[in-house]
């Protein structure tokens, strides 16, 4: 019985590297059905804000499996990218992506007989990429960053439990919860509280820049780590370079109901129409995909014809081993052929050597538009109120004096998160905004808005954050 997936061949070379992926499942009658899709930057240019048909969308939510090449969000006019809009609109909350020294393919660290083999686990639908930007003054532009424990339990359960089935022995939190101790504290502190579900599984965490600096000089010490959005991506990347650049990295998007399988690099414009591009990434992305749909005899022999293939120094001209490339499809066709002088029971041996990857795992067995675990009671302890003023810290402070504070005590002014009173410095230079804190024992939200409202007729209010405290733990951060 064939599989339906729904296929977006993508943008660029996308269509070129896509049609060798599914020329290679259909040559060895991978039990595939594809239902084709309208996604990318020209169906954004016919007016569909999120990069597809609603058509497009309607068969995805049915199949639950999106297999996609590389797609362009048009420059300007405000669009998000198809990608991210994808990814969080089906609640893809992990993105695993898996590196692997690859047979045929030179980096220096295979020149030195340093084997790579980790996975990175990526939280796909928080922190900065939630895009909620505001310029408040001319010169000022603030960014929200969203961590929460909900999002954060589910990308640590999912490594969890991926670690168990690989039968990996360690997961490392990549964090820099020594600096926003707040939102990454919090994905930290998630990370520990499941660490303690899987004793099996050595948990431990690493500073980001520490993380960089370790994977460039010794990567082969890492199985599996597990990181917040926006780090995830950058590092994501840097593991990418680690096995031979982005042609040879697989990506595989996770959600309780749909899961996206694509190739993460461009989309090569300068290449579209040669026959030179390189589909590898797509291939191996497809792989993760057959694994997940339980076609492991298929997915095995594939990648073995793969590495065979590169083995062989069979090439297209974007990995320089040799000076004799192959076209697209003709690496295609070097695979398939790989492939059918594989006898099943070599590709069953293989397969009893090493476990299949499946990302089947979900950290949830129910999906839900509302989630919530911390039932904690707070109370509001104060405010921040961020004002404009071309003042300096002494003028500001001599105004506020003036004032009935309202019961309020000015804790704290800051200038782009350095604090200018009570520890001011002559050499702290400002901008034309400021963060007044301040603090009582407890007031109701209607207060805070008041004590601003009495502020806003001295002096241009931007924004107003409240102060919170949860069963004794602040929930801001000291500045």
């Amino acid at each position: 019985m064939l599989k339906s997936i729904a296929v977006a061949k993508g943008d660029g070379i996308g269509s070129e590297i896509m049609d060798v992926v599914i020329d290679v499942f259909q040559q060895l009658e991978v039990p595939l059905e594809y239902k084709y899709i309208d996604m990318g930057k020209d169906i954004f240019l016919q007016g569909h804000k999120l990069g597809m048909t609603p058509q497009a969308q309607k068969t995805v939510e049915e199949l639950g499996i999106l297999f996609k090449g590389p797609m362009e969000t048009p420059k300007g006019g405000g669009n998000r990218s198809i990608n991210v809009t994808a990814r969080k609109m089906w609640s893809t909350f992990a993105n695993c992506r898996t590196f692997k020294t690859l047979p045929g393919v030179e980096t220096i660290y295979s020149k030195m007989g340093i084997p790579i083999n980790l996975t990175i686990i990526r939280e796909n639908l928080e922190d900065t990429y939630g895009g909620v930007e505001h310029l408040i003054t001319a010169d000022l532009a603030i960014a929200r960053r969203f961590i929460s424990a909900p999002g954060s339990y589910k990308v640590h359960k999912y490594a969890f439990e991926y670690a168990k089935q690989q039968g990996l022995k360690s997961v490392v939190c990549a964090h820099k919860a020594n600096i926003m101790k707040i939102t990454d504290g919090m994905f930290l502190e998630v990370f520990y509280e499941l660490a303690k579900e899987y004793p099996e599984i050595k948990a431990s965490d690493v500073i980001i820049d520490d993380l960089c600096m370790k994977l460039v000089t010794i990567p082969n010490q890492y199985e599996l780590i597990v990181l917040p959005n926006l780090q995830g991506d950058i590092v994501s990347d840097l593991c990418a370079g680690l096995v031979g650049g982005l042609g040879f990295a697989p990506s595989a998007n996770i959600g309780n109901n749909i899961k996206i399988f694509e190739a993460v690099h461009g989309t090569a414009p300068d290449k579209v129409g040669q026959n030179v591009a390189n589909p590898t990434a797509l291939l191996m992305s497809g792989l993760m995909m057959l694994n997940f749909l339980g076609f492991t005899t298929h997915a095995k022999k594939i990648e073995m014809a793969l590495i065979q293939t590169l083995q062989a120094k069979i090439h297209t001209a974007d990995l320089k081993v040799s000076n004799s490339p192959v076209s697209t499809t003709e690496y295609g066709k070097a695979i398939v052929a790989k492939a059918k002088a594989i006898s099943n029971i070599e590709v069953e041996k293989q397969i009893g050597n090493a476990k299949a990857i499946n990302l089947s795992t979900t950290a949830n067995s129910k999906d839900s538009t509302m989630l919530t675990m911390n039932k904690t009671k707070d109370k509001c302890i104060g405010i921040d109120v961020f004002i404009e003023s071309i003042e300096n810290t002494k003028t500001i402070v001599s105004n506020l004096e003036k004032l009935d504070l309202q019961g309020f005590k000015l804790d704290v002014i800051s200038n782009r998160g350095t604090n200018v009173y009570p520890n001011f410095s002559k050499y702290s230079e400002c901008i034309n905004s400021y963060t007044l804190r301040f603090l009582a024992t407890e007031i109701k939200e209607t207060q805070g808005l008041e004590f601003a409202s009495l502020l806003a007729n001295h002096y241009k209010i931007l924004s107003v954050e409240f102060l919170r405290e949860y069963e004794g733990k602040l929930g801001f951060s000291i500045i």
